[in-house]
C-alpha cells in the first residue's frame, strides 16, 4: 500500500499547530514548525479567514496526520464508529488509539507512531504471544503487546522506552520496561486521550 514519504514537517505546518511527527525533533530548534508557523506553498502567508467547511475538513484532516490512515481508513472507522452504540466522535477516536501501531508507539516501544506502524510490519511485534504485523489491528481491553525477543536489542527500541519512561505513560496501559511489554488495560476514554482535536468537527464533516 501507497504511504506518503514527503516532508511530514509540512503537515504540522498545514494544519497550523505540531503534531509531533518527528518525535523528540519536533521539541528542538531544528523543528520546521517553528521557524515557519504559517502553511506550505506560495500563498501560505496569506490565507484568509477559514470557512465553516474548512474548519470541519482540518479537523479531519489533522486527526488522519496524527494517526497516519489513508482517507478511506478514516471514512471506514467513521461508519463502523456510528453504528457503535454511544457517541459517534468518542467511540472514532477510540477504535483509533487502539490499533497496535498506535499502542506500540504510546507503550513507548516507538518513537512516532510512524516507526510503530514500520516496527510492526517488520514483525518486530507480538500480541498475546503471537506475531501481528497489520498495524490496523484493533486491540481489545486486556490483550498484552510485547517485542520479540531478538528485537529487543535494537538501539531506537531501548533509546525510545527510556525517553517515554521519563516522560510517564497514559493511565490506560500499563508497560513493563524491563520486559519490553504492555497491557490494554481499558478501552481509553476521549478525556484521557490529551489530544488536539474536536471530535465534534470531524462527525459534522461526515454529516453535511
Amino acid at each position: 500500500m501507497a504511504r506518503n514519504t514527503g516532508p511530514v514537517c509540512k503537515l504540522c505546518r498545514r494544519e497550523s499547530m505540531k503534531l509531533f511527527l518527528k518525535g523528540d525533533r519536533c521539541l528542538t530548534d531544528k523543528c520546521s514548525f517553528d521557524r515557519r508557523p504559517y502553511p506550505p506553498g506560495q500563498h501560505g502567508q496569506r490565507r484568509g479567514k477559514a470557512s465553516e467547511y474548512a474548519r470541519h475538513l482540518r479537523e479531519k484532516q489533522k486527526a488522519r496526520r496524527i494517526y497516519g490512515v489513508f482517507e478511506r481508513q478514516f471514512s471506514n472507522y467513521f461508519e463502523k464508529a456510528d453504528r457503535l452504540k454511544g457517541v459517534t466522535g468518542e467511540n472514532l477516536l477510540g477504535m483509533l488509539e487502539r490499533r497496535v501501531d498506535n499502542v506500540v508507539f504510546k507503550m513507548g516501544f516507538a518513537l512516532t507512531r510512524r516507526a510503530g506502524r514500520q516496527m510492526v510490519r517488520h514483525n518486530h511485534v507480538l500480541v498475546n504471544g503471537r506475531r501481528v504485523n497489520v498495524p490496523s489491528y484493533l486491540l481489545k481491553a486486556g490483550d498484552e503487546v510485547s517485542i520479540k525477543e531478538p528485537s529487543r536489542k535494537i538501539a531506537s527500541i531501548q533509546s525510545s522506552l527510556e525517553s517515554r519512561e521519563r516522560l510517564g505513560f497514559a493511565s490506560w496501559i500499563e508497560v513493563d520496561t524491563k520486559n519490553f511489554k504492555g497491557v490494554l488495560k481499558a478501552i481509553p476514554a476521549v478525556k484521557d486521550l490529551q489530544l488536539p482535536i474536536e471530535e465534534q468537527l470531524i462527525v459534522e464533516f461526515y454529516s453535511r
